[in-house]
């Protein structure tokens, strides 16, 4: 379960046994939520924040927090979901101590 990024309590991440399309989990205080990444032709063209089966979603404020680091890292998750799932690459986490708008 690859830690990714760590944000004012929010942890991003994968699951090591994840599957396409392209999505990271949130986590924070027993909420997740999903968010997949919509790439046409290359480019990043939408993220959807998606519920999670049998877990409560993330609350508004949270969410908030969760799309925040979604858009300000989004290349940065294509290139590490490529570095661990298809080059078998470990990535290191990151913790974000500065507020993303």
């Amino acid at each position: 379960m690859p830690k990714l990024y760590e944000y004012f309590g929010l942890i991003v991440l994968f699951y090591s046994n994840d599957h396409y399309p392209i999505h990271v989990h949130g986590k924070y205080q027993g909420k997740e939520s999903k968010a997949e990444l919509v790439i046409v032709d290359g480019c990043i063209t939408e993220i959807k924040i998606l519920p999670v089966r049998g877990k409560e979603p993330l609350d508004g404020k949270e969410q908030k927090k969760f799309r925040a680091v979604l858009e300000h890292f989004k290349g940065d998750i294509v290139k590490k979901w490529i570095d661990f799932f298809v080059l078998n690459k470990e990535v290191k986490p990151e913790t974000i101590n500065n507020k993303l708008d």
